[in-house]
């Protein structure tokens, strides 16, 4: 497991760390961040599979802890919400199944595995960053029944299915949606020593998800229009996800001096930009990733795009494209 993680899934993130808060109130480290994504959706990192026992899961916590830091690396992101659950004790969201086989179920013997990674990071000279995925409701790796207070179940009317394998997705539009993600991000701040919050790329789903077809939302959009909405599709769903974007960042900043908030979006902001750069992907439309607006108007203490390609990609020239970015960083955040 440990080759698989630090092989295929370390990206290296390269920032200072200084100047993320005004003066004063943070030490002024200057220092790289260098990180590496833990994913436990669909059980890709950790842990190796559902329901080890709590002995084996800690220890390949710290197997994978003790590799990182021998790597001289110094932060871990690691997804505590793989979809609309959680792999630690939340009165919000059921117990993961990607910890016990069964979502809903707390480990046994029990313990809190946040708070264990938390404590053996630190132990290491490592930062924790806590990585959510805001409107994944249900990937189709899971097996078994969700639990009776998974938000498929309780709350149907705020998730989507999408296409033929299982996947189920919130509505980024909805305010309750935006309400119930915003209360797990800040539960976590609140509770939890934690040094980041972390989002990713997955705004509204990559269309693979549904069959290859756009986000099932018609109901949604009509409703809008009826209530006297005057945006276009594509500008109302962004509209949706810069509001929480916008939301989540404030609400970190009143609540917390030390707990940093970052995004790694899909590495181009749009084709052709720069001009004759970038693929062909389109996240502004098809994530509804507004992604340099919220650099532009600096809604994050740091920003990791996703800017990694086969180096001899002409097309998705990394240099070009992190140039690119470094100038829409008009308000000077970590990137």
């Amino acid at each position: 497991m440990l080759i698989r993680v630090c092989s295929t899934f370390v990206c290296v993130f390269i920032l200072s760390v200084s100047g993320l808060f005004p003066q004063g109130e943070l030490p002024n480290v200057q220092r790289e961040m260098r990180a590496v994504w833990v994913a436990t959706v669909a059980n890709i990192d950790w842990p190796s599979k559902p329901g080890l026992s709590t002995e084996e899961q800690k220890n390949e916590v710290l197997e994978i802890l003790d590799r990182v830091k021998e790597l001289n690396m110094n932060a871990v992101v690691l997804q505590v919400r793989p979809q609309a659950d959680a792999i630690y004790p939340s009165e919000l969201e059921p117990w993961s199944y990607f910890l016990t086989g069964q979502q809903g179920k707390a480990p046994e013997p029990f313990y809190d595995p946040l708070k264990f990674w938390i404590t053996e990071a630190h132990a290491r000279g490592l930062e924790l960053h806590a990585w959510l995925n805001p409107y994944r409701a249900n990937h189709s790796s899971m097996q078994g029944e969700l639990a009776p207070n998974s938000i498929v179940k309780m709350k149907p009317h705020l998730v989507k299915k999408l296409g033929s394998e299982g996947f189920y997705w919130m509505d980024p539009s909805i305010k309750e949606v935006q309400d119930h993600s915003y209360a797990v991000a800040m539960d976590i701040v609140k509770r939890y020593d934690v040094d980041a919050i972390h989002l990713d790329d997955y705004f509204y789903p990559y269309r693979d998800y549904n069959d290859n077809k756009d986000f099932p939302d018609d109901d949604s959009y009509e409703n809008y229009k009826k209530g006297g909405g005057k945006l276009e599709r594509g500008d109302w769903r962004r509209d949706a996800v810069n509001k929480f974007i916008k939301r989540l960042y404030e609400g970190i900043r009143r609540t917390s001096k030390t707990v940093k908030f970052g995004i790694s979006p899909y590495g181009v902001f749009r084709p052709n930009h720069p001009e004759g750069y970038g693929g062909s992907f389109d996240q502004y439309e098809i994530l509804s990733a507004d992604a340099r607006l919220w650099l532009n108007k600096g809604w994050i203490d740091y920003y990791v795009p996703q800017l990694y390609w086969n180096i001899s990609r002409v097309d998705l020239s990394f240099p070009l494209l992190l140039q690119w970015w470094l100038g829409e960083n008009n308000k000077n955040r970590n990137l």
